[in-house]
């Protein structure tokens, strides 16, 4: 029974990743906006629902330190994991925006939520603070996008979910949030069954099968984002999707009930995810400077790339970002 549970759940993510993309593209497109916005935005939040719904239960039960432990480790494995494995399939064109400005708000951020944390308390002050911050950064992107997308005559995008109805898009990114969420479910129930019967340990599931499973919905969006070209959605899926952990699962949590914790026990990990988030934007290199890692394979993605104002995040950053998220993984025991 647990293996058809690890199988359905692996279809119905795939499946249900799909459906999130086109989604986006649709809606994207219709509200004249860029990709990497929605990706940032209505997708990144999406798949991001499984933290807040864990992070939120655990203030309203009293035990705010789970809220904050469930998004230090989410950041850290959508940017190590997540990223890394998305990299691997496939090196992401990253946008200049992405790079000027959307990656160091996402350091910013993890600076401010460090010094939140720094006393032994996040108030309910500065978790609704780091939610308005939220919210006013989201307005800001939406009008800037549109204000481009104006002058430039928009991105380019998938012609067939570009012609998506808006209420059909708004469908597809609906459903398809509640299937990841289902898909992520049977998946780590099935893979936590499977673990017990081979004698692993809990403290060894947690931290690997169910911190994995929280971030299901940004892998499989991501990967399937970037196999179908939306690679502005897959950057921006992570970007957003920590943004939205730090500025509102953990504003709205500590809103609920103030998080109080030992700095000192969460410092390495307040570490690392700050490292994580600043070398992001270090092992994303000018096009310019890696032509040659492309040559050999395709001279049609050679040619696109660069055509590319940007950067890219290419396969050995995609190794090394795997490499470090499991040597943090070994270091927890």
């Amino acid at each position: 029974m647990e293996y058809i549970q690890l199988i359905a759940g692996l279809l119905l993510l795939l499946f249900s990743a799909d459906y999130l993309v086109k989604g986006g593209v649709g809606l994207a497109s219709k509200l004249n906006i860029s990709p990497l916005v929605i990706g940032m935005t209505v997708i990144a939040f999406g798949t991001s629902a499984p933290e807040l719904i864990v992070s939120t239960n655990a203030a309203i039960s009293g035990h705010p330190e789970i809220a904050l432990g469930n998004v230090i480790g989410s950041n850290i494995a959508n940017i190590g994991l997540i990223l890394g494995i998305t990299a691997l399939i496939l090196p992401i064109p990253v946008s200049k925006a992405s790079i000027k400005n959307d990656g160091p708000v996402m350091v910013l951020a993890s600076i401010l939520f460090i010094l939140a944390a720094y006393d032994g308390i996040i108030t309910r002050w500065e978790g609704l603070f780091g939610f308005a911050l939220l919210v006013g950064y989201t307005i800001y992107m939406i009008h800037k996008s549109r204000k481009e997308n104006n002058a430039n005559g928009g991105d380019d995008i998938d012609e067939d979910a570009a012609h998506l109805p808006v209420w059909k898009a708004f469908v597809f990114i609906i459903g398809a949030c509640v299937g990841l969420a289902f898909g992520a479910d049977l998946l780590v129930k099935g893979a936590t069954t499977v673990a017990t019967s081979f004698g692993v340990s809990q403290k060894v599931i947690g931290v690997t099968v169910v911190a994995f499973g929280t971030s299901l919905p940004e892998l499989a969006a991501s990967v399937v984002a970037a196999l179908k070209k939306q690679t502005d959605i897959s950057i921006g899926n992570i970007i957003g999707s920590n943004l939205f952990n730090i500025l509102s699962v953990i504003g709205l949590s500590s809103a609920i009930h103030p998080i109080g914790l030992n700095f000192a026990e969460f410092k390495p990990d307040f570490i690392w995810m700050l490292m994580f988030s600043i070398l992001i934007l270090v092992l994303i290199y000018p096009i310019n400077k890696n032509i040659s890692i492309f040559k050999s394979s395709n001279q049609n993605k050679l040619k696109a790339l660069t055509n590319f104002d940007g950067g890219i995040l290419g396969r050995i950053s995609g190794l090394i970002l795997i490499g470090l998220y499991i040597f943090y993984i070994y270091r927890l025991f």
